[in-house]
């Protein structure tokens, strides 16, 4: 399966602009009466307005690195979560490593390429970028037991992927600024989970969040590529 780059996608910006001039276009090639040139530039006006407003909303609310929901997105979401729910904290195995011996942009390629199957988790749940490697799943009106086989399904089909490299690269150990070329090749990736759910104790959605960091902390120190509650 391949990922997409998300800086090849158009802004939608850009796309609301080009629907304003497209409407301009079939005006002046039309030769519209009065009334049909302002309908027309009614148009192309609301056209435009409503991408921005789109796009101020993307980047207010959207990681654009991963294109899931952000922080921001994340804080709202957990303002609304009723008496029954289970968060869950992601985090990629030795990401480090990863930058470290394939650099910054392969870092990237795998974030996408994890946020992509977090998109697609089961269970109801959804898939925010927490920061750097680690991403948060919110179960809305399930329990952790009901959770628990959606994202460990999530986990083994991550660590039975194959993540292909357009180039491999290893950093030199002199300075650190060049690459040794090794062509083509795959790197397997694994995510640990930590997974928690309100309850008495835990009655509000900041201790939850936290609890299933500690969790998620619990499944590093047990190996890795797990889930722990």
């Amino acid at each position: 399966m391949s990922y997409g780059r998300l800086d090849a996608e158009p802004g939608i910006g850009r796309a609301g602009f080009c629907g304003m001039m497209l409407a301009v276009a079939i005006l002046l090639l039309q030769g519209a009466t009065p009334t049909a040139t302002l309908v027309w530039l009614g148009a192309a006006g609301l056209i435009l307005a409503i991408a921005l407003v789109q796009e101020s909303w993307n980047l207010a609310y959207l990681d654009p690195l991963t294109e899931l929901p952000g922080r921001r997105a994340l804080e709202e979401q957990l303002a609304r979560l009723g008496d029954r729910y289970a968060i869950a904290m992601v985090d990629v195995d030795h990401f480090k490593q990863f930058n470290d011996r394939y650099g910054h942009h392969v870092g990237d390629e795998v974030l996408r390429m994890v946020a992509f199957q977090l998109r697609e988790v089961g269970g109801g749940g959804r898939a925010f970028r927490y920061g750097g490697e680690e991403f948060c799943i919110l179960f809305a009106d399930r329990e952790a037991a009901d959770a628990a086989p959606f994202l460990e399904a999530l986990r083994e089909q991550i660590a039975e992927a194959r993540f292909e490299l357009r180039q491999r690269g290893r950093r030199l150990a002199d300075n650190g600024s060049n690459r040794k070329r090794r062509g083509r090749g795959a790197i397997g990736i694994t995510i640990s989970i930590g997974l928690a759910q309100r309850g008495a104790r835990l009655s509000r959605p900041a201790a939850v969040l936290n609890a299933a960091d500690k969790a998620l902390y619990k499944a590093k120190q047990q190996g890795r590529n797990r889930l722990a509650r």
